[in-house]
């Protein structure tokens, strides 16, 4: 699919399969502006935005002509879907997706990684009772089940549905060339 093609790019897939990787590739690739939901939504502390200012940081960001945003945020679905005219669907096996999650989780936890708003993954985070490998459990094949139906009440999209890591790197190499080490 030629650059050209996109404006308004949204990617989603569950927890931990590289959405903002990805979004940020291809944002960079397009020299459109990247934002990631999560950043708006997890406050100092992991404390969740209201939903008031999180809507209306998804509001002002899809309102620009071009942009890629990632995130699988339901509480603002109806505006990042109704506005984005491309949505790349990361859609792997959870064997694929766990094992990425748990090596991420474990590389962040060791760098004392940054990830938003000063929030860090700890082991603190990690052995709660809310934390991301639970939460993958939880949504992984809801989302594969769900996700379908949600794209057909959006039929003016142009779906990127990408079922492996490998399928994603062809994929992107024909976006805008080679593809950078980080992607």
């Amino acid at each position: 699919m030629p650059a050209c093609m996109f404006q308004r790019t949204l990617v989603i897939g569950t927890t931990g399969c590289g959405k903002t990787t990805l979004a940020r590739a291809v944002a960079a690739r397009l020299g459109v502006p990247h934002a990631e939901q999560d950043a708006w939504n997890h406050l100092p502390g992991w404390q969740e935005a209201p939903l008031k200012e999180f809507r209306a940081q998804v509001d002002a960001f899809t309102a620009g002509p071009a942009w890629v945003l990632d995130g699988n945020y339901t509480k603002a679905q109806d505006l990042s879907l109704a506005r984005a005219d491309t949505l790349i669907w990361l859609d792997y096996s959870a064997g694929v997706v766990f094992w990425q999650l748990l090596r991420r989780t474990l590389r962040r936890m060791s760098s004392r990684e940054e990830l938003w708003n000063g929030n860090r993954e700890t082991w603190r985070t990690f052995l709660s009772g809310n934390n991301i490998l639970l939460w993958f459990f939880k949504t992984h094949w809801q989302r594969r089940r769900t996700t379908p139906h949600l794209l057909a009440r959006y039929p003016h999209l142009r779906v990127v549905r990408l079922r492996s890591p490998r399928e994603r790197d062809l994929w992107l190499r024909g976006v805008a060339g080679p593809l950078s080490s980080e992607a």
